[in-house]
C-alpha cells in the first residue's frame, strides 16, 4: 500500500476510472487507488483498503450506484463519497445527496472532479475534528463523573482507565503509583479487554518496578508530561519488548498523574498500534491525568483520616477497658475484640513473654484466621531463624517492627499463608514494662502499607503504652491478690479461696441435684518429719505432695492448703459414695504410694482423709468443712485411710468395695458361669433357642443371683471382661452340643451398653466365634434404649455384625422410646417384649392391646416376635391366638446349666423320632 490518498472507485469500465485517476494526479494529488465492480468486492475493500474517499459511477451492470452509497454509509460513515457518472439527472443528484453523497461530477466535466475531491476531504476532516473534541470533552467528562461517583481509589481509577481504553481503542491500561520511601514507580492497578495474550502481559505488570528516567513510564515520571512510542517493539526506550512481542503489542501511550504539581504515579496504555497523538488528546490527557491525581489525593486524605478516626477509636476503647478491667486475660481479649472491630484490623493478638520456653505465648487473640497463630514462628532466639520472627525481633530490639507488604517481606516466613488469610501488613509493638519487654501486641491489616504513616504509628504506640502500663498496674495487683487468696509455698488456693470455691462448688451441686464429695488430706506424722530433717526440707515435701494432687486432678480450682500439713480436695458431680471411696483410694495410692526424695533420702508418706458429702452431711460450706475435718480426726484415731462423716455410709461403701474385690478375684479364679433359658415355639413348644445368662458361682456365697453382681460390673467396667468371657463360653457350649451329636439351638447372649459403646465390640464378638465351629450359631441381644443411643454408629455394628452371621434381637421391646423410623432401618431380626407387659397383660386390656400392636408392628417390619416372662398357659393361649412367633419363661423353664438343656435336647429328638 502507497503513501498517497486512498481512493476507492466503483466502477465497472476501466478506463473510465484510469481517467479519472489521471485527472487527480494532474492536479497534484498524489493517489493510490482500487477499482471493484461488485459489492462484495466493495465490502471488502473497505475492510481491508480503507479507502479515504469513495468515487463512484451511478449505472453499472452488476449493481447500481445507490446500493454502493447504503453500503459505504453503513460500513465507512465518515468517508466521503461522490458520484462520477455520465449522465445524472437533477432528481437524482438531490436523492443521492439526501441519502449520503458529499457530490457529484460528469464523466463530460472532470475538470470539476479535484476541487470536489479536496473540498471533500477538508469538509470530512473538519468534522472528525469537531467529532475527536466532542469524544474527548465528553470522555473528560465522564472521567470527572467516574471519579466523583466512586466509593474507593481503586474502582475510581479503574472506571477510568476503562472508559479512556473503549474511547481511544486502546485494549490495556495499567497504574503505577510512586513510592517516594524507595524511589520506584510501583504496579496500583490495571484494566484490560479479555484478551488471554493480554491478560498474561498484565498479570506480569504485578512484579514490576520503575526507578526515575527508566523506561516510558520512568521518563513520564521524570519529565511529568506524556511520552508515546508507536512502536514498542523496537522502541529503545520500552523495557518489556520480550513481552509487547509474545502480546503482539506495537503501540504505547503513557500519562503522568500530578497532583499539587507534584507526579504521584503514572497511567501507561497499549495497544495493537498508535499514531502520532494530536495536540487535543494530549491536552485532555494532561486535564484527565490532573483530575485522577487530585481525586487519588483526596482519596488518600480521606483514608488516612478514617484510619486516624479508627485507631483514635481503638485507643479510646482500650483505654475505657483499662480503667474498668481488673484482669490479664479480660484487658487482652477486650484490647483483641476492640481493635478488630473499631479498628477494622484483619486479625490482632496479645502475647506474653515466657522467658523460659524462650518464646512469645499468645494470650488472647480476635479476627479472621485464627489458626494463622499456630503456625507463627515465635521464639526468641536469633540462633533459631526457621522459629525466630518478628514477634522475637520486637522483643530483642525492644522497638516496632513493620512488615509493609507480608507477601514479599524476606522476615515473614509465612507470607504464603499470611496472602492466602488476606493479610498484607503487620506491626509488632513490644510491651515494656518495668523496662523489661513482657508482650507483644502485633496488629494485620488487610492492605500493603498500612503502617507507613508516622502519626498512625505513633498512635499504635501509645496504645502499646497504654496496655503496657496497664499491665503492670495488673500484676501489681494480681501479686497482692495472690497473697491473700493463694499459698504462696504450694501455689494452692489458701483456705479463704477454698471456702469461697466450695461454696460456689455447693451452689453448682444444689442447682444441677448433684451429689459432692469434700475430703480434707491430713499428712501423717508431718510435724516428726519437720523436726528432724528441717523446716526446708518440710517445705520441700509440701511442694511435692501440692505437685501431685495438682497432676492427678481435673481442676485447680477442686484442690487447696488449708493449714500447714492439711490438704482438701472437692469431688463434683459424685455418683455413689462407693464412687468417692475408689476416687480417694485411687488419689491416695498416686500421691502417696509412690516414695519422695528429699535431696538424697527416700521418704515413704502416708496420710488420712476426712469425707463429708453434700447434701447429706451439710448444706453449706461452714458445716460441709467441720463435718470433714471431724471425719478426719475419726480416721486419725483408727488405721483406716479414711473414713466418711457418717458411719453407716463408711460401712456401707467398705461391704461394696469388699463386692468389688470378690467380683475381682472371681474374674481371676474364673467363677462365672452361664445357664440357659430356653425359647420355644407358640405353637408347637419345640425348642428353637436359648438365652444365655450369667451366673457367679461363689465359694463362699454359693451360687449369687445376677442382680447383687450385674449392675457392680458395669459401674466399675468388669463387665467388659465378663461379656467377652460369655460370648466366648456360649460359643464353646454350642460347640460341645454339636459334638454330643445334638441340634443344638442358637444361643443369645445379652450385651450391656458398655460392651456396645466399645468401638472393638465387634471385633470382640469376631474373636468369640472364631473359637467355635461355623456356622457358630451365636446371636446378641439389645436392649431398646442402649440401640437408640449414638444410632448411627449402632447400625454401622449391627451391619457388622449381620455379615458376621449373627442375629440381633431387640430386648425389653415396649419399655423405651424408639423412632419408627429408625427401627425400620435398623439391621434387627426380631422383637422381645418385655416381660413386664406378659405378666399383666391378661389383667388389663390395654395392655394386651398394646402386646397385639407390638406383634403386628413386628410382623409388617418382618421381625419375629418372642414373648418373655410367660408363667401361665393362659397368657401362652394368648400368645398363640395373636400368632407370636417365640416364648420363653417359667412356664417352659427357669435357666439351668448346659448340663439340663442338654437333656431337653435329647427329649426333643427323641419325641421328633416318633
Amino acid at each position: 500500500m502507497g503513501q498517497g490518498l486512498r481512493v476507492l472507485f466503483v466502477e465497472d469500465v476501466e478506463a473510465d476510472a484510469v481517467l479519472a485517476a489521471r485527472e487527480l494526479k494532474r492536479s497534484g494529488l498524489s493517489i493510490d487507488s482500487r477499482r471493484v465492480e461488485r459489492e462484495d468486492d466493495l465490502r471488502r475493500e473497505l475492510g481491508e483498503f480503507k479507502p479515504q474517499i469513495i468515487l463512484s459511477d451511478f449505472n453499472m451492470p452488476l449493481f447500481d450506484g445507490m446500493t454502493a452509497l447504503a453500503i459505504a454509509r453503513e460500513t465507512a460513515p465518515d468517508v466521503p463519497f461522490i458520484f462520477v457518472s455520465g449522465t445524472l439527472g437533477e432528481e437524482y443528484a438531490i436523492r443521492a445527496l439526501r441519502n449520503g453523497a458529499t457530490d457529484y461530477v460528469l464523466k463530460t466535466n472532470l475538470v470539476r472532479l479535484p476541487p470536489a475531491v479536496e473540498r471533500a476531504l477538508a469538509e470530512a476532516s473538519a468534522r472528525a475534528q469537531r467529532r475527536r473534541g466532542e469524544e474527548l470533552l465528553a470522555l473528560e467528562h465522564t472521567v470527572v463523573l467516574q471519579l466523583a461517583d466512586a466509593d474507593s481509589a481503586a474502582s475510581g481509577l479503574k472506571e477510568v482507565i476503562r472508559s479512556i481504553c473503549e474511547t481511544e481503542g486502546w485494549d490495556l491500561g495499567r497504574y503505577f503509583r510512586v513510592d517516594e520511601k524507595a524511589g520506584l514507580l510501583r504496579f496500583g492497578e490495571y484494566w484490560c479487554r479479555p484478551q488471554p495474550a493480554l491478560e498474561e502481559f498484565a498479570e506480569a505488570s504485578r512484579e514490576m518496578t520503575f526507578a526515575p528516567g527508566v523506561g516510558l513510564m520512568g521518563r513520564v515520571w521524570q519529565v511529568g508530561g506524556p511520552l508515546w512510542s508507536t512502536d514498542t517493539r523496537n522502541d529503545p526506550r520500552v523495557m518489556q519488548t520480550e513481552l509487547s512481542r509474545k502480546a503482539s503489542i506495537g503501540g504505547a501511550f503513557v500519562i503522568p498523574v500530578v497532583s499539587a504539581g507534584k507526579t504521584t504515579g503514572v497511567v501507561a496504555f497499549s495497544c495493537k498500534q498508535t499514531r502520532e497523538p494530536e495536540e487535543r488528546l494530549l491536552r485532555s490527557m494532561h486535564v484527565i491525568g490532573s483530575q485522577v491525581g487530585q481525586f487519588l489525593a483526596r482519596q488518600e486524605q480521606q483514608r488516612h483520616i478514617a484510619r486516624l478516626n479508627r485507631i483514635y477509636a481503638v485507643l479510646s476503647g482500650i483505654n475505657s477497658t483499662i480503667v474498668r478491667v481488673r484482669g490479664r486475660d479480660e484487658l487482652f481479649r477486650e484490647a483483641c475484640r476492640i481493635a478488630v472491630n473499631a479498628g477494622g484490623f484483619r486479625m490482632v493478638w496479645l502475647g506474653v513473654v515466657d522467658k523460659e520456653a524462650a518464646r512469645v505465648t499468645p494470650a488472647a487473640w480476635a479476627g479472621v484466621g485464627e489458626d494463622y497463630i499456630a503456625l507463627m514462628p515465635l521464639a526468641l532466639d536469633e540462633t533459631d531463624p526457621a522459629h525466630y520472627g518478628l514477634a522475637g525481633r520486637a522483643v530483642r530490639e525492644r522497638k516496632a517492627l513493620v512488615a509493609h507488604d507480608m507477601a514479599k517481606d524476606p522476615r515473614i516466613s509465612l507470607g504464603k499463608e499470611a496472602l492466602e488469610r488476606g493479610f498484607r501488613s503487620l506491626a509488632v509493638l513490644p510491651l515494656i514494662v518495668s523496662n523489661e519487654p513482657a508482650g507483644v501486641l502485633a496488629l494485620y491489616a488487610d492492605t500493603p502499607g498500612f503502617f507507613d504513616v508516622a502519626d498512625e504509628m505513633q498512635l499504635l504506640l501509645d496504645l502499646a503504652g497504654d496496655i503496657a502500663f496497664a499491665l503492670e498496674h495488673i500484676e501489681k495487683a494480681e501479686q497482692v491478690n495472690y497473697l491473700a487468696y493463694y499459698d504462696p509455698l504450694t501455689g494452692l488456693a489458701n483456705a479463704t479461696l477454698f471456702r469461697e470455691r466450695l461454696a460456689r462448688f455447693i451452689e453448682a451441686a444444689q442447682d444441677a441435684g448433684n451429689k459432692l464429695a469434700l475430703g480434707i488430706v491430713d499428712v501423717d506424722r508431718f510435724k516428726s518429719i519437720n523436726d528432724s530433717l528441717g523446716r526446708a526440707s518440710g517445705d520441700e515435701l509440701l511442694k511435692q505432695i501440692a505437685r501431685r494432687m495438682s497432676r492427678h486432678s481435673r481442676e485447680a480450682s477442686e484442690i487447696a492448703r488449708v493449714a500447714a500439713d492439711h490438704f482438701t480436695v472437692v469431688v463434683p458431680r459424685v455418683g455413689t459414695e462407693d464412687n468417692v471411696a475408689r476416687l480417694i483410694e485411687q488419689r491416695l495410692s498416686e500421691i502417696f504410694g509412690v516414695p519422695y526424695l528429699l535431696g538424697a533420702s527416700e521418704l515413704r508418706i502416708s496420710a488420712k482423709v476426712g469425707i463429708a458429702m453434700f447434701p447429706e452431711d451439710g448444706t453449706d460450706a461452714d458445716t460441709l468443712f467441720k463435718n470433714a475435718e471431724a471425719a478426719l480426726n475419726k480416721a486419725k484415731e483408727t488405721s483406716e485411710p479414711y473414713l466418711f462423716y457418717t458411719q453407716s455410709l463408711t460401712a456401707r461403701v467398705a461391704e461394696k468395695l469388699s463386692l468389688e474385690n470378690q467380683l475381682r478375684q472371681a474374674i481371676e479364679k474364673n467363677e462365672f458361669v452361664l445357664h440357659y433359658q430356653p425359647k420355644v415355639e407358640t405353637q408347637t413348644r419345640r425348642l428353637v433357642g436359648v438365652e444365655a445368662l450369667i451366673r457367679w458361682k461363689s465359694p463362699d456365697r454359693g451360687l449369687v443371683a445376677p442382680l447383687e453382681f450385674i449392675p457392680l460390673l458395669e459401674e466399675t467396667g468388669m463387665i467388659l471382661d465378663v461379656g467377652k468371657w460369655a460370648l466366648g463360653q456360649a460359643v464353646r457350649d454350642y460347640a460341645a452340643w454339636l459334638r454330643e451329636g445334638l441340634a443344638a439351638p442358637r444361643v443369645a447372649v445379652n450385651v450391656s451398653a458398655i460392651q456396645l459403646r466399645r468401638s472393638g465390640f465387634v471385633r470382640i464378638v469376631e474373636d468369640a466365634i472364631a473359637q467355635g465351629p461355623k456356622p457358630h450359631g451365636l446371636d446378641v441381644e439389645i436392649t431398646e434404649s442402649i440401640l437408640m443411643e449414638e444410632i448411627n454408629t449402632t447400625i454401622e455394628k449391627l451391619k457388622a455384625l449381620r455379615e458376621l452371621g449373627v442375629s440381633v434381637a431387640i430386648d425389653d421391646f415396649g419399655t423405651g422410646y424408639s423412632s419408627l423410623g429408625y427401627l425400620a432401618k435398623l439391621p434387627v431380626q426380631s422383637l422381645k417384649i418385655d416381660r413386664s407387659f406378659i405378666i399383666t397383660m391378661l389383667k388389663e386390656p390395654d395392655v394386651m392391646t398394646l402386646v397385639s400392636t407390638i406383634i403386628s408392628l413386628a410382623r409388617s417390619l418382618r421381625l419375629s416376635v418372642v414373648a418373655e416372662g410367660v408363667d401361665q398357659e393362659e397368657q401362652a393361649a394368648y400368645l398363640r391366638l395373636v400368632r407370636c412367633d417365640e416364648m420363653q419363661g417359667y412356664l417352659v423353664s427357669r435357666p439351668v446349666p448346659r448340663e439340663s438343656i442338654t437333656v431337653m435336647l435329647r427329649a426333643n429328638e427323641a419325641l421328633a423320632s416318633k
